[in-house]
């Protein structure tokens, strides 16, 4: 196809111009391309720190796209009535996007290129958002993988595709469309004063997002698998943030890591097993749909968790104020930066599912509201492998005791010192400015007392076992 008729470029999680497959074939049509952006239902049902960050995110794409001669068209609205009208205002032959898995983004998706291949418009999904497509690696049996180290020594012999260069240029219509105003979208409301104290801890954008993977990979990688546990630490890519939106490639990270690898740098295998650990969760929800909203092990649809997000102790956990200091840590580290060291996340996930006997829901929920590194598959994989409901999770008898966590792996207190002001006679400026971003009803002070445990360790851990242990729960772990 080539002329003058353009391809409409449907942006959604691929925020990027290199390694963009849709981009560079829209690109290699040789006719204009329009970059557009719909804020759909599914778009709009963000919650409050995600859609902030998708906010921050098509900022940075726009100002990439112009810089090259292009620009961001956002429409709001249904997908396929927003793509129908800029097909007819444009003359548009061709839309072309990169996948989604989800299942409500896999049923719109599939419904829009049905009805748009119905009006002789050629529509055309890519790859890019993951490295190997869930349909493509299967157990011997022609499964799909429940377990992850299996499915880690699968992928191994599978060649990923090396990073595509971004386009040369960008081919601009002559006229472009109407686009709307992304201010007007006000995506920043959910986050009310947070946004202030957050938007420092944010590195934005493509060109961050490499600079941070070669920050990581000349300084970083070697040490991984030894400091990644260490929430003290400056241990880990910190490149969620970025993944999540598809502001870099797991290609380019994981050909990053390879010739980290290569050099002989330790920690370059375990930095490509939290990739393929990734992949992992996209899996899982593309063959298992059900991970995303109910117990992947049906029969713990019958322990019984708290089910109740007002409960006074999932307050205090949300709050941070457990009394439990790796826990509080954490959360507030989530307050103030919008993200959450891995072994934090552990922490709190079985503290809330284990000792609190609450159901991870609630925590899958809260999560979706605070992390601008929000991730469907992995978020929900995340919090039923620490809850003990999901595929290849922690066993159920492991109930992780975070007073011995935080000896192991915050020996020195750095890490509570710098979220916790409570008690300290100088807090530090990260832990006073968790009271800047929290909600204002809450009343909460540095100079308040730190609260005691709401549940100890032993009381909590006695509290779980015995419910995994009673006589109505005893037959899952029986079979």
């Amino acid at each position: 196809m080539s002329g003058t008729s353009p391809v409409l470029l449907w942006l959604r999680r691929d925020l990027r111009l290199s390694d963009h497959p849709a981009l560079s074939a829209a690109c290699g049509e040789g006719c204009p391309v329009i970059p557009v952006f719909i804020l759909d239902d599914l778009a709009d049902s963000l919650k409050a720190a995600p859609k902030w960050r998708l906010g921050l995110g098509l900022q940075a794409y726009d100002a990439a796209l112009k810089a090259r001669g292009s620009r961001l068209i956002l429409r709001r609205g249904q997908a396929l009535d927003c793509l129908r009208d800029l097909v007819s205002e444009t003359g548009a032959t061709a839309v072309y996007w990169s996948r989604l898995y989800d299942p409500e983004s896999v049923a719109r998706d599939v419904g829009v290129k049905s009805a748009l291949k119905e009006q002789g418009i050629r529509a055309r999904s890519f790859g890019g958002h993951l490295m190997f497509e869930p349909w493509t690696v299967q157990t011997r049996t022609g499964g799909f993988y429940k377990v992850f180290t299996p499915m880690w020594k699968a992928v191994t012999s599978i060649d990923v595709d090396p990073p595509m260069p971004e386009p040369g240029s960008i081919p601009a219509p002559e006229n472009w469309p109407a686009s709307e105003n992304l201010g007007d979208w006000e995506l920043q409301m959910g986050m009310n004063r947070g946004a202030e104290v957050v938007r420092p801890h944010v590195r934005l954008g493509e060109a961050a997002a490499l600079d941070r993977l070669g920050d990581f990979t000349e300084d970083g990688i070697a040490e991984y698998r030894e400091k990644r546990d260490f929430p003290a630490e400056d241990g880990t890519s910190g490149l969620s943030e970025n993944l999540s939106l598809g502001e870099i490639s797991p290609h380019r990270c994981w050909h990053a890591g390879l010739r980290a690898r290569q050099d002989g740098k330790a920690g370059a295998e375990t930095f490509l097993k939290e990739l393929v650990w990734r992949e992992f969760a996209y899996h899982l929800m593309h063959h298992t749909p059900r991970i995303l909203t109910e117990n992947w092990k049906p029969d713990w649809d019958a322990f019984p968790w708290c089910t109740d997000p007002e409960d006074p102790k999932v307050l205090a956990w949300k709050q941070g104020r457990t009394g439990i200091e790796f826990v509080d840590a954490a959360m507030r580290e989530l307050y103030v930066t919008g993200r959450m060291h891995n072994r934090g996340r552990m922490i709190v996930a079985s503290y809330l599912t284990k000792h609190l006997m609450c159901h991870w829901k609630i925590g899958l929920d809260w999560f979706a509201d605070t992390l601008i590194d929000w991730d469907p598959a992995s978020n929900a994989m995340g919090w039923q492998w620490s809850a003990g409901s999901g595929p290849d999770a922690t066993p159920y008898f492991r109930v992780f005791n975070p007073v011995t966590q935080l000896d192991r792996f915050d020996r020195g207190c750095g890490y509570v010192r710098r979220w916790i002001a409570e008690g300290q006679s100088d807090p530090s400026e990260t832990a006073l400015s968790y009271f800047d971003a929290i909600p204002r009803h809450w009343g909460l002070s540095a100079s308040d007392a730190y609260p005691e445990p709401v549940v100890t360790p032993e009381d909590g851990r006695a509290a779980a076992l015995n419910a995994y242990e009673n006589r109505d729960f005893q037959r899952i772990f029986n079979t």
